[in-house]
């Protein structure tokens, strides 16, 4: 006989039996890892022979490997068998119920290697010869699951809704869906023309991704303004899931969206209307929908299951359902067989109840303490569901579950709750006032002890603020609270004062408040309340009145006494002196202060008395010293200057008091009587010489000579005694000697004594302060807030801004603390401000500005003006002492010298940016 080879070649047999073939079977390739490893991960389709084709809608060759098409065959152990055939050569069979992947039925597979091929032959049960009883029965089963399906889509409590095709026209719409957008025609639309206001939402997007990836897409909470049939958008909120639908020939045609609004959660309690339709095609359609509900189900981020029965039996679960409990075995077992642990907690009760009532239960946030495999401990999960009853031939025939695992939100607000309780604890602990004034209205939410106590007896809490406080209507506070409740800028006030009655119905007073505004941010971050930090300042502020007031009669009086007097701080600081002294010399108060007086000190006498008056401010000890002291007229003129130690009442040093008296026309004498004192004895050595009979004439001169040196030392040494008596005696014989009895020139004579005991008084200051300073190093800094420092100058320039008309702009909220000394920290920012209004230009008005920021290792502060500008082809001078650019303004040339000494005492650095009739720009950079 012919064999096989005789008849016609082997493979148009081989592939004629394959075709004609009712049993499938398919080809695979095997897929290697990339790494090199020669590990099987895939298999490829290599050939479908077609009744394979048939049975699962595939073409003869399908471009997507075996895992990219039946993602879920790992789980049903397809892809282990295929994978132990191939790797240990031995062939290998399944019966499998595939109900994934959008399939639906049962599979027979046997499976073996073929050198470097696997072949796999399958059936499926539709294939199988069936009796007509048996078709009717499938077919009914067919249906009944169908309509189940149906009914679970359609009567679910999420908005659900298929988009087909590249532009997203609604093809299928649930109830819950349309009752989103009532009013609205859906069907048959895009999703852009239908809902036209999400044109531009995230949402489009996240379609298109998804249409074109295939990658499932979920999101909680997400913010979508759908319109109302009255035009108005309203914001709503929702729990999205997104998936991309798959056609017979595994190809994306649309998007299936499940959407949970969460909105009201009250909402969510209403129990879902059971709504009714008509089956919208036959039964192979019916099956389609089954297996693309299914197919949902099962990649939906959402826990999904079925109990059947009034004992509960699991019908059906999806993967995340079943992921809630690991190695357990669910299906075909009742809920308190499965998860007996859920009988306690109430479970059981619930969906007896929904089983026996037919009604909707809607839980939120139900705990759970969950067992969990290979002896570890129990899981802690919380569960925010929905059990809907179902129906077949209008009985509840079973129950759907739709769940999330909400652990993570609660355990996170938990924390959330106790950090707050603890914020609370700590306000209400705390010595400052401090309240929360909650939502626009500004209702008092928490009122701590500290701020209570200055309102006893008044009820706070739970009211508005002017509710609580109506006096506060016509005051600034409620227009400065809406500013920083709709801004977010935080306001702080120092000392404003506000009338206020601290009892119920008690007379208004005055009282003083120092208070920051700032913002609270909810967890979206918008603001919807104040805190609140206050303090009552009343009584700092009246003392401080009362020593200002004391400081004024004190300055009124010294700028009148007949003297120049001068006060220092423990540092040796000059911090006060009186009129006689600014009149004398011509200086201002920002070129005098600090160690701006040493500028008016002779320089030939400069460093002995700064030498004399450091040692006495260190050894605490008496100071006296006689230099020559620059008049406002250029002419310098000899004055004594003399101080003693200051301490307080504990024994504490507070620094020198002294004063500066005028002795030119005393030291003019003394200098006359040494010249004089010379010709004689050079007239004594010339008698000597020509007779011994001038011998007696000669002893008188010697005589002479020695009471003239007697007299010379009497009045140096007197010159020396402490001005304090000088001035003394001035003033007795002013007093003593009656007015109507001065004749002639002794007014103008007391003037002139009085005037030289006035010079005599400021000549060494300034460059006593300078050589002090010079030594001033690894001196104790301290953390000041510079915006206190920077409102004291402004007020002490108020005048000068004013004569100026000058403004001022202070911005420092960047670096509200510099580490530096606090009265040198004053003295740079007097000095830099003054000068800036000082040479400020004639022809605009002046504008200065002052800010800082944080840079590296340093607080950079700079100072800006318009004014005459600076030429810095000079620049080495600028910093030098006694050095001036402008000498049409009063001045010392000391002032610059000073600052940029005290910033590089303490490791910092000032540098200059000027330009001639612009303006300049000084940047202090103050080491942090």
């Amino acid at each position: 006989m012919p064999g096989l080879h005789d008849l016609q070649p082997l493979d148009e047999v081989l592939r004629g039996v394959l075709d004609v073939s009712l049993t499938g079977l398919i080809i695979y390739r095997p897929v290697y890892d990339a790494d090199g490893s020669g590990s099987v991960v895939d298999f490829a389709f290599a050939y479908v022979n077609p009744a394979a084709q048939r049975m699962l809608s595939l073409p003869e060759q399908p471009a997507l490997t075996h895992l990219q098409h039946w993602p879920r065959s790992q789980a049903y152990g397809t892809f282990a068998l295929h994978l132990h055939a191939f790797e240990s050569g031995e062939p290998g069979q399944q019966d499998v119920q595939y109900q994934a992947d959008g399939y639906q039925n049962y599979y027979r597979l046997a499976v073996r290697r073929s050198g470097q091929s696997l072949l796999v032959s399958l059936s499926d049960t539709p294939d199988q010869p069936r009796t007509l009883i048996e078709v009717a029965q499938a077919q009914a089963e067919v249906q009944r699951q169908g309509q189940q399906l149906q009914r679970l889509f359609m009567e679910a409590p999420a908005a659900i809704c298929i988009l087909s095709g590249p532009d997203f026209v609604f093809e299928l719409v649930n109830p819950g869906y349309q009752r989103l957008l009532p009013g609205r025609q859906l069907l048959g639309l895009p999703f852009v023309e239908a809902v036209p206001e999400l044109a531009n939402h995230s949402s489009v997007e996240v379609f298109r991704q998804i249409y074109q990836t295939g990658v499932t897409h979920e999101e909680l909470g997400i913010l979508v303004p759908v319109a109302r049939p009255d035009g108005v958008l309203e914001d709503r909120y929702f729990n999205y899931i997104q998936q991309a639908r798959r056609n017979e020939r595994g190809q994306i045609d649309g998007i299936l969206v499940f959407a949970f609004e969460v909105t009201e959660q009250f909402c969510a309690r209403q129990q879902a209307e059971a709504l009714q339709s008509e089956l919208r095609a036959g039964a192979e359609r019916q099956a389609q929908a089954s297996k693309a509900i299914y197919q949902i189900f099962e990649h939906t981020p959402a826990a999904i299951c079925i109990h059947r029965g009034p004992e509960h039996r699991y019908e059906y679960v999806n993967a995340a359902y079943q992921a809630f409990f690991p190695d357990r075995q669910l299906l075909g077992l009742s809920v308190a067989e499965a998860l007996p642990e859920t009988v306690e907690a109430g479970v059981v009760d619930l969906l007896d109840n929904v089983y026996h009532t037919g009604e909707t239960y809607f839980g939120e946030e139900l705990p759970l303490l969950i067992a969990q495999p290979d002896g570890r401990p129990p899981k802690q999960m919380y569960f925010t569901f929905t059990y809907q009853a179902y129906r077949e031939n209008g009985e509840i025939v079973g129950i759907s579950t739709f769940a999330y695992n909400v652990a993570d939100q609660v355990l996170a607000r938990q924390r959330r709750e106790a950090q707050q309780r603890q914020l609370d604890q700590l306000f209400m602990q705390a010595p400052t006032p401090i309240v929360i004034l909650d939502g626009p209205e500004l209702v008092y939410q928490l009122v701590n002890p500290a701020y209570q106590q200055i309102f006893p007896g008044r009820d706070l809490l739970d009211k508005p603020l002017l509710e609580a406080l109506p006096e506060l209507a016509d005051t600034s506070i409620p227009g400065i609270l809406k500013q920083v409740y709709q801004t977010g800028e935080t306001y702080v006030a120092h000392e404003l004062p506000l009338m206020l009655a601290r009892y119920r119905d008690a007379p208004m007073e005055e009282i003083y408040w120092s208070f920051t505004f700032q913002a609270r941010h909810n967890g979206q971050g918008a603001i919807d309340g104040i805190f609140v930090f206050a303090q009552d300042v009343t009584a700092q502020v009246l003392a401080r009145r009362m020593v200002e007031e004391r400081e004024e009669s004190f300055r009124l009086m010294a700028d009148n006494a007949p003297a120049m007097l001068w006060v220092t701080d423990p540092e040796g600081y000059c911090t006060y002196l009186n009129q006689p002294w600014y009149t004398f010399t011509g200086q201002t108060t920002a070129e005098a202060l600090g160690m701006g007086w040493v500028g008016a000190i002779h320089p030939e006498d400069a460093a002995a008395a700064g030498t004399a008056f450091v040692e006495a401010n260190a050894n605490r000890a008496p100071y006296h010293k006689l230099f020559r002291l620059r008049r406002h007229d250029g002419v310098y003129r000899w004055v004594t200057d003399s101080g003693l130690p200051h301490f307080s009442e504990a024994g504490e040093f507070e620094g020198m008091v002294g004063t500066v008296i005028d002795v030119h026309e005393q030291k003019l004498a003394e200098l006359a009587l040494q010249r004089l004192t010379k010709k004689l004895r050079t007239s004594r050595d010339k008698a000597q010489a020509l007779n011994a009979e001038l011998q007696t004439a000669n002893d008188q001169l010697t005589r002479i000579n020695v009471d003239l040196d007697n007299f010379i030392y009497t009045a140096s040494h007197d010159l020396k005694a402490p001005i304090t008596n000088i001035e003394g005696l001035v003033s007795v014989l002013s007093g003593e000697l009656p007015t109507k009895d001065r004749s002639g020139e002794v007014d103008y004579i007391l003037e002139l004594m009085q005037g030289a005991v006035d010079r005599f008084k400021s000549t060494i200051n300034h460059l006593t302060d300078v050589s002090k300073l010079q030594k001033e190093h690894g001196q104790a800094v301290s953390q000041v807030m510079l915006a206190e420092v920077v409102e004291d100058v402004r007020l002490d320039l108020a005048p000068l801004l004013q004569e100026a008309d000058a403004q001022l702009k202070v911005d420092v909220l960047r670096c509200p603390v510099v580490a530096f000394s606090e009265k040198n920290l004053r003295s740079v920012v007097y000095n830099l401000l003054s000068n800036a209004l000082k040479y400020r230009h004639p022809d605009r008005p002046a504008q200065v500005s002052l800010h800082c920021h944080e840079e590296d290792a340093h607080v950079v502060m700079k100072v800006q003006d318009n004014g005459l500008g600076i030429d810095l082809t000079r620049e080495r001078q600028l910093f030098q002492m006694f050095q001036r650019f402008h000498t049409h303004v009063e001045g010392s040339g000391v002032g610059l010298y000073m600052v940029k000494k005290m910033v590089e005492n303490a490791g910092g650095k000032i540098e200059v940016e000027s330009e001639v009739g612009v303006g300049s720009t000084f940047t202090v950079y103050f080491k942090r």
